[in-house]
């Protein structure tokens, strides 16, 4: 019986105990351990708001150039890109007709404050779908977003770089790194805003 109570005794020390160790911790300890919440919900800052220049219905064509990737020819595309909810990031839906066919496609434009790059994301219906995110910066009026991505069995180095027109136009221009180190365009095309 003596030894039930001790028992008993010592859990309820231990039980007790703890808490009040916990409530005696130094608030420093408790401050690293739990980051605090903000005080308002984030909004987006100028860099996302930059993205708004992407915003409306797009209509484009362009040439796919000889590579070991795709068929080369002519092509006409159209993209709807709207705010994502919050502001934060632009979602493009596209549509195109080109040397491969019809093909649809789905791309996110954001920007992100922890490494301060752009970035974008992107899938289409010819099951090209990126590995990894593309990480871009602005430069005046120019967009330069670099990837490096596994295509053909290959490790490829790539860049697409967006040339802002006017306020409705751009010209763009994909380009991958040649074996000889020096840039190869394999796509160039123009993008006309409708609305």
């Amino acid at each position: 019986m003596m030894r039930k109570r001790i028992g008993l005794a010592f859990v309820l020390a231990v039980v007790l105990a703890v808490p009040a160790a916990l409530a005696q911790a130094p608030e420093k300890a408790a401050e690293k351990a739990v980051p605090k919440a903000p005080d308002s919900a984030p909004s987006p800052g100028p860099e996302h708001k930059k993205l708004g220049y992407f915003v409306g219905t797009w209509t484009g064509e362009g040439i796919m150039k000889p590579n070991p990737f795709m068929p080369a020819g002519t092509y006409t595309s159209g993209d709807e890109c709207k705010w994502f909810e919050g502001g934060f990031a632009v979602v493009c839906h596209s549509r195109g007709k080109g040397p491969m066919g019809d093909m649809k496609g789905l791309g996110i434009m954001s920007y992100s404050p922890e490494e301060k790059i752009y970035t974008y994301y992107g899938v289409d219906s010819s099951g090209m779908t990126m590995t990894t995110v593309s990480k871009g910066s602005v430069q005046g009026s120019t967009w330069t977003f670099t990837d490096e991505s596994l295509m053909g069995g290959k490790m490829v180095k790539s860049r697409y770089v967006i040339t802002e027109l006017s306020p409705a136009s751009y010209s763009f221009k994909w380009e991958m790194l040649g074996e000889d180190g020096t840039w190869v365009s394999v796509v160039e095309g123009k993008q006309s805003k409708a609305k």
